[in-house]
């Protein structure tokens, strides 16, 4: 799920840099450095584990890009007029073709409703993503605020759906009254997992990768979402708000009522695909969010606003046991929506940086360096 309208109030500006954010090295070392730097021009020195950071859109919204499994491609979701998407649909993107400014990346959904969340099934040829088309050709409104408190729309009208990279359906995968949405795929590719109001509240799911045998994975009053599988497909990680109080449950509660869900107090979880082990990973306060597992399957990165309290979101990497946290981007906006390769070797995220003073969020892809 997109909501960009962190972005939107995000103050801007840049990280400041000084030598004491490396070691001391020969003039001639320095100067390779200086060298290296000034190519990498998209990265911060102290974001140690990037190189190579290369910027692939150039305006408009751009978010929630993920690899196919062969690594070639990505498939992201954007709202861009220029491209024909008044909010959000979903774009093609090979990566051999440079950048959006020599290759437009084309619509592959219908263009109607609003979409979110699409993730390539195995073979690479067809994907999946959620989209309230079948309710209403227009985009939906976008609340992202309650009062005084900033919420995400949680539309009842979203199903999830499969199509070609011609655009085309081949086939609707969820059709249960409520929210269905924010579906991805098993590295294994035998299940999908998704987060759906079927029960009466936010919870994950997992279904077979055709669709059958729903099954619930999470029981726990509020909001579970944004969940991916580990590596060998036993895990899940996701998102979670934990009303505990009788009136932050409340809360919760009206606001789901009216399709909306307030997102600043969450936290990462695990646990297996069948819901079992489940665990608190961070303990942070604030808003945690957009996890994803490191190759290794033993560490997760995430977003978080934990160290602004505010605005600034940027990427951490914690362990799954809750150890060693390390910050891993340093843009003084906003990084978001963290994706490894499935060979491990690359990064691609979301980001506010270097957008000329605007409030563009653009896709960027590193090479990964533990």
């Amino acid at each position: 799920m997109k909501h960009l309208a962190f972005v939107a109030l995000a103050a801007l500006g840049l990280t400041a840099c000084t030598s004491s954010d490396r070691p001391s090295t020969s003039a001639e070392q320095r100067a390779k450095d200086h060298t290296a730097e000034a190519k990498d021009s998209l990265r911060y020195p102290q974001e140690v584990h990037l190189r190579n950071v290369r910027r692939l859109t150039f305006g408009g919204e751009n978010a929630e890009a993920y690899f196919s499994f062969d690594d070639k491609a990505l498939i992201f979701q954007a709202t861009n007029p220029d491209w024909g998407a008044e909010c959000d649909q979903i774009f093609y993107f090979p990566l051999d073709s440079g950048d959006a400014r020599r290759y437009r990346p084309p619509m592959v959904s219908t263009g109607y409703g609003r979409t979110t969340c699409a993730y390539f099934l195995p073979g690479d040829t067809l994907f999946l993503y959620a989209s309230t088309h079948a309710a209403d050709s227009a985009c939906p409104p976008t609340p992202s605020r309650h009062g005084d408190r900033y919420v995400w729309p949680i539309y009842d009208s979203y199903d999830i759906y499969v199509a070609g990279l011609d655009g085309k359906i081949r086939r609707k995968l969820t059709d249960f009254p409520g929210y269905d949405a924010e579906a991805t795929v098993s590295p294994r590719g035998d299940k999908i997992v998704f987060t759906s109001t079927r029960s009466g509240d936010l919870e994950l799911w997992v279904m077979d990768i055709d669709g059958s045998n729903p099954r619930q994975v999470t029981h726990e009053l509020g909001y579970d979402g944004g969940a991916f599988f580990s590596p060998d497909g036993e895990w899940l990680v996701f998102r979670a708000s934990r009303p505990r109080t009788p009136e932050e449950k409340e809360e919760y509660l009206s606001l789901l009522k009216q399709g909306l869900v307030a997102p600043t107090n969450m936290e990462i979880y695990i646990c297996r695909v069948d819901g079992s082990d489940l665990r608190q990973v961070t303990h942070l306060g604030h808003a945690n969010w957009a996890p994803f597992f490191h190759p290794s399957g033993e560490k997760i990165i995430f977003s978080s606003n934990h160290r602004s309290g505010g605005f600034q979101f940027n990427l951490f990497m914690i362990d799954t046991s809750g150890e060693n946290l390390t910050q891993i981007t340093f843009d003084s906006t906003f990084d978001a929506f963290p994706m490894f390769s499935y060979d491990g070797t690359k990064l691609v995220f979301g980001s506010n940086r270097f957008n000329g003073g605007g409030h563009s969020t653009n896709l960027f892809i590193a090479d990964w360096v533990e």
